[in-house]
Order: C-alpha cells, then sequence, then structure tokens
C-alpha cells in the first residue's frame, strides 16, 4: 500500500539513472578513453562499462531494499507485527517480503538493461540473458542483508556495511576498470567481479564468466565475441 504512494518516483529515478550513468560514462567519459589508445579495453567503453553499471545497480538497489525497510517494519511502522495479526506466518512474511525485493531488482535491472540497448551496449541476442543473472545477483544480497537488518538495533549498523562492504565492491569490482589491473591485495576484494563478468559476456557475446589474473580479463573482449573452439574449449 505505501508503495503505491510513491511507485511514479521510483519509475521515474529507474529511467533517468541508467541515462544520466551511461551518458556521463560511457559516452562523455567513454570518449576520452576510447580517443586515449584507440579502445584500449578491446571494446568501446561504453559497451564495457553498461554491464557493469547493470550489476552494481541490482547490488545496490537490493542491499538498500533489505536494509532500512526491514529494520522499519520490526521497529518504526511495524508493518511485521501488522501482518502477524492476520492468518499470514513469520515464512509467510519472510518469502513475501524477499519476492518483492526481487521484484524490484528485476523491475529496474529490466529498465536498464532497455535503456543499454538503446545506447547501443547490447551486441548479441544473448544479452537478454543478463537480466536473469542480475536478478540472481539481486536476491544474493536481499537474503543477508534482511537477516542482519532483522538483528540490529540501529540503522547506524548499516553504515559500516555500506561503507566497508557496498561502496568497495561497487568500485573495485570491475565495473569501471578491469580488475586485472589492480594490485593482487585489492584484486581479493573485487570476487564480486565475477558476476560483472558473466553480464559483459552476455551483452558483449563473449563466452567466459571465468577470472584470471594472467589474462587481459575483460579489457579482451571483442564484438566478435569467440570462436566456438575456444567456447568449447573453455566448457
Amino acid at each position: 500500500m505505501q508503495y503505491r504512494r510513491v511507485w511514479r518516483g521510483s519509475a521515474i529515478t529507474s529511467v533517468v539513472n541508467p541515462v544520466l550513468y551511461l551518458g556521463a560514462l560511457g559516452v562523455g567519459l567513454g570518449s576520452l578513453v576510447n580517443k586515449s589508445a584507440g579502445q584500449p579495453l578491446g571494446v568501446d567503453y561504453l559497451d564495457f562499462v553498461a554491464p557493469g553499471i547493470l550489476a552494481a545497480t541490482a547490488m545496490t538497489i537490493a542491499t538498500g531494499e533489505a536494509s532500512w525497510p526491514v529494520m522499519g517494519s520490526f521497529k518504526w511502522t511495524r508493518q511485521y507485527f501488522a501482518m502477524l495479526a492476520t492468518p499470514l506466518g513469520p515464512r509467510d512474511i519472510v518469502l513475501g517480503h524477499q519476492l518483492w525485493m526481487t521484484a524490484r531488482v528485476a523491475s529496474t535491472s529490466a529498465v536498464y538493461l532497455a535503456v543499454i540497448a538503446a545506447f547501443g551496449g547490447v551486441n548479441s541476442p544473448l544479452g537478454i540473458l543478463a537480466l536473469p543473472a542480475t536478478v540472481l545477483l539481486g536476491a544474493a544480497f536481499t537474503t543477508p542483508f534482511a537477516a542482519y537488518a532483522a538483528t540490529r538495533e540501529s540503522d547506524a549498523a548499516f553504515v559500516p556495511v555500506n561503507r566497508f562492504v557496498v561502496f568497495p565492491m561497487f568500485l573495485f569490482s570491475g565495473t569501471f576498470f578491469p580488475v586485472s589491473r589492480l594490485p593482487l591485495p585489492l584484486e581479493w576484494l573485487a570476487y564480486w567481479e565475477r558476476s560483472v563478468r558473466c553480464r559483459r559476456s552476455g551483452t558483449l557475446a563473449t563466452c567466459s564468466c571465468s577470472s584470471s589474473r594472467g589474462s587481459s580479463g575483460p579489457s579482451a573482449p571483442t564484438r566478435k565475441g569467440c570462436s566456438s573452439d575456444r567456447c568449447r574449449d573453455r566448457r
């Protein structure tokens, strides 16, 4: 019921945010990156950064929906207690809220993917597979973050998590530059880069979600994808 009052703002930001991100980073900054060394990443910077932004958006939406709204339903609005006054049980409430958070991630990610396609950042029909992969990524964050929020006494507990977990993952997970460019200690912080790589593989029509420091990593894919022999070997 509460979302009925704010859905227009969410719908507008779901469209405006990817346009601003892709316009500023993919087109604006990307034009400088592409000119600096003739596509040093192997593809246009827009094609490189767009899947990373898609994954980062799923992460931030999932963590946001599973943090303050969950705590608020316990301590401020007490919506969970109101639900328990109905025939719903705790299991129903948990599953229902998880389904809602996953739906939020899915709807916003679908809009992001459509905007990415409009910008020319999807080079294969397989790019549609980035959507279910992104939804799974969001679901991987909603469950533990909701459990964490349910056990905290104050929303101050979210500050260190966002500062030392979410924000570093946003910066150092291969969204804006290849993880292989990082020093080895920082590369361990970028383990989530594999999820970015999977979405990038789909939108760029490449075949690998694996990560190896010795290779050029996400700096290597091209619009042509990879040969069938190479894909067969990696399987």
